[in-house]
C-alpha cells in the first residue's frame, strides 16, 4: 500500500450470531449513520475453489461510534416475497446480496439495489438479477420489477456503480456481468444505461474484460466500485476516478478450478461516453488478512483532503481504510 490508504486496525462490524457477513453499503439521507450489511446464513463449498454457495439475508446496521456498526433488524421490503415468487421458476432462491444504496438528491428518495440470485439445481448454476427498491428511507421500501434480468447474452447482473448524469440527462451506469470465453467464466464490467433510477435500465457496452483489458491483479476477474466525488479528487471534464475490484487468473488443478486473489485497484471513468480510459497497473489495497478477498464496497467522504473506504476480507468480515485525495492523485497518469 502507499501513502494513499491507511487501513485501520480491526474489523468495523460486529457480527453477532453470523460468522461471515460483507457487503456493506451506508445510507447518506442519515448521514452514513445506518445502512445494510450481507449475512452469510449458509455456505457451501471451499471461498477458493470456484463453484462455493452462499446463502444470504440483508440486515440493517447502526453506527455505535466512529470505526464501529452493529447489526440491528433484518431488512423488510413491501413487495418481496410476492416478487422473488413470481421470478423463482422452480429455482432455489438464495437471498439478496451486495446491496447499494443511493439518494436521489432531486427527489429525496432512496433507492436500494442489491443481487437477487438463484439456483438451478439440476444444471447446477446460478443467474442473478439486478434488483431495486425505493422508499422514503430503509424502513419504507418498496420492491420493484428487476431491473437487468439474466439472458442468453449474460447470466449475471450485480454490483452496481452508480455514475453521474451525462449531458443526455441519462447516467451510464457500471455493473458486474458475467462473459464465458474459451471454456472459462469471466466477471467483466459492462454499462447499465439507466434513463432513471428505478425502471427501463438496459444493458449497454462491455467496457473491461479481463483476458483483453486487464493487468495480472485483474486478469481474471473484475467488477466496478464506489465512484468518488469530484469534490474529493477531480480527474477532468466527464471523467471521474472509481474503484475497480479486480481478480487475478484462476488456476486449475486436478479438474478443479481455484480463484485468484481478489484485491481493489483505480479506474478512470467518462461517465459521458460510457468507456473505462485508464486501470492501475498495480493494486491499491490488497489486505494483508485476506487469503482470496478483498473487495471495496462503500466510500464516505470525511474531509477535503480524506475518506473512508470499506472493503470486506475474504467475504467474512468488513475492515476501513482511510484513503488521501493528494496519494491518490501521485498514482494517476
Amino acid at each position: 500500500m502507499s501513502k494513499a490508504v491507511i487501513p485501520h486496525k480491526d474489523a468495523i462490524i460486529d457480527k453477532g450470531s453470523f460468522r461471515n457477513v460483507m457487503a456493506l453499503a451506508l445510507d447518506p439521507s442519515t448521514h452514513y449513520k445506518t445502512g445494510l450489511i450481507r449475512c452469510i446464513t449458509k455456505r457451501t463449498g471451499k471461498l477458493h475453489v470456484r463453484g462455493y454457495i452462499d446463502e444470504s439475508l440483508l440486515y440493517k446496521v447502526e453506527r455505535s461510534g466512529l470505526e464501529h456498526f452493529i447489526i440491528t433488524d433484518r431488512l423488510k421490503i413491501e413487495n418481496e416475497n410476492e416478487l422473488i415468487n413470481n421470478l423463482t421458476g422452480g429455482r432455489k432462491f438464495l437471498g439478496l446480496e451486495d446491496p447499494d444504496i443511493w439518494l436521489d438528491e432531486e427527489s429525496q428518495r432512496l433507492h436500494v439495489y442489491y443481487t437477487i440470485p438463484f439456483l438451478d439445481e439440476n444444471r447446477k448454476k446460478t443467474e442473478t438479477y439486478l434488483g431495486h427498491a425505493e422508499g422514503n428511507d430503509l424502513d419504507s421500501l418498496k420492491m420493484t420489477a428487476p431491473l437487468i434480468s439474466p439472458d442468453a447474452q449474460i447470466s449475471r447482473a450485480k454490483e452496481v456503480s452508480i455514475a453521474p448524469k451525462n449531458s443526455r440527462g441519462v447516467r451510464l451506469n457500471l455493473i458486474e456481468s458475467r462473459e464465458r470465453n474459451d471454456t472459462i467464466d469471466y466477471s467483466t464490467v459492462r454499462v447499465a444505461v439507466a434513463p432513471n433510477p428505478s425502471d427501463n435500465w438496459s444493458l449497454g457496452n462491455l467496457v473491461f474484460h479481463p483476458k483483453t483489458n486487464g493487468y495480472d491483479w485483474c486478469s481474471g476477474h473484475a467488477s466496478p466500485g464506489p465512484m468518488f466525488s469530484k469534490n474529493f479528487i477531480d480527474v477532468g471534464k466527464n471523467k471521474v476516478l472509481a474503484i475497480l475490484n479486480g481478480r487475478e487468473k484462476e488456476v486449475r488443478k486436478n479438474g478443479k478450478a481455484y480463484y485468484g486473489m481478489f484485491s481493489v485497484g483505480l479506474m478512470i471513468y467518462n461517465f459521458e461516453e460510457g468507456k473505462i480510459e485508464w486501470t492501475s497497473k498495480q493494486p491499491l489495497i490488497k489486505d494483508p488478512n485476506a487469503k482470496t478477498i478483498t473487495f471495496a464496497s462503500q466510500f464516505v467522504q470525511t474531509n477535503a483532503n480524506e475518506g473512508i473506504l470499506y472493503a470486506h476480507i475474504d467475504d467474512s468480515f468488513v475492515r476501513a481504510y482511510t484513503l488521501r485525495a493528494d496519494g491518490l492523485r501521485s498514482l494517476l497518469p
